[in-house]
């Protein structure tokens, strides 16, 4: 069995798909597929149930992920302590990352470079639970999450609220004052990523718009931010949201990206182990609070 095997098995079962795991560990999906089928010989169990559709952790994968993310946090330890000695190295901060952050994500890196010069800060993808599961582990330093209220063996601070925007058609009539009711958006479908993918932004949105007196119908949500921005700003006139973090580096002349009323808040956390001391913490926080240094509503 090697550490490899390992990283690649997590990796599958934190995104339930190998082409997913492969991108996030920038290597061709033939070998993680070739290597966790190895693992799967010399372990003599089947982890993952396969289908054209769908992959699954079987109950024996199940029972051997808290295992692995174990095994793989004691390498890194081993690592560290095996590096403590040579003359001062440049330390390595292990940031889970969390798609939408744009400028958010910018203002942070930059602020941690001017506040731990001799550190560098390695960005890891992956999805919600599989960051706390990493932060919890010890495999990750820390992570941000959105509309996380509580989860195990991690500390959860709640760092910013970031907006979102709603994603219009360039020709949809704004009022005067650059906003847009909710309620104004109920004839348009919605193109909203699936609960099961994104269980807090889709109750979010769903129940602001229930309040605002509608049950938006939902239109086709296409995978990439890309395909369905160009979606909203073609053929027949659609809606979705995008954190303002991330508009603010986009520029597209088919869509507008529009404040809505009332407005639709995210509060994001910053996810700590339960064991890190606030002489770890206080850096993340500083450049946390230095990204978030220009918030007026949020």
């Amino acid at each position: 069995m090697e550490l490899r095997q390992l990283e690649y098995f997590v990796a599958v079962a934190e995104e339930l798909h190998f082409g997913r795991a492969a991108a996030n560990l920038a290597i061709g999906q033939p070998a993680v597929s070739q290597q966790v089928a190895r693992l799967e010989r010399e372990l003599g169990v089947q982890l993952f149930d396969r289908s054209a559709r769908r992959v699954r952790l079987t109950a024996a994968g199940a029972r051997l992920l808290p295992e692995a993310r174990a095994v793989l946090a004691a390498a890194d330890r081993v690592r560290n302590v095996a590096r403590s000695g040579v003359e001062r190295p440049s330390q390595t901060l292990r940031l889970g990352s969390s798609a939408g952050m744009g400028s958010r994500l910018t203002g942070v890196l930059g602020a941690l470079s001017d506040l731990l010069p001799a550190t560098t800060t390695k960005l890891v993808r992956a999805p919600a639970r599989a960051r706390l599961a990493r932060v919890a582990s010890g495999q990750l330093d820390a992570a941000f999450v959105r509309g996380v209220t509580s989860a195990g063996g991690v500390e959860l601070i709640e760092v910013w609220q970031d907006r979102l925007l709603a994603v219009l058609p360039a020709s949809y009539p704004i009022g005067e004052d650059a906003t847009v009711r909710l309620a104004d958006l109920a004839a348009l479908p919605l193109r909203i990523v699936p609960r099961q993918r994104n269980a807090p932004l889709f109750d979010l949105v769903m129940e602001r718009c229930a309040a605002a007196g509608f049950a938006p119908t939902l239109g086709e949500h296409l995978g990439s931010l890309d395909d369905l921005i160009a979606a909203v700003g073609s053929g027949s006139p659609s809606w979705t949201v995008i954190y303002q973090p991330e508009a603010d580096t986009l520029r597209h002349p088919s869509v507008q990206f529009v404040p809505t009323e009332p407005a639709l808040l995210m509060p994001t956390a910053l996810a700590v182990p339960e064991t890190a001391t606030s002489r770890q913490v206080a850096p993340l926080l500083r450049a946390c609070a230095a990204a978030g240094a220009g918030d007026h509503e949020t």
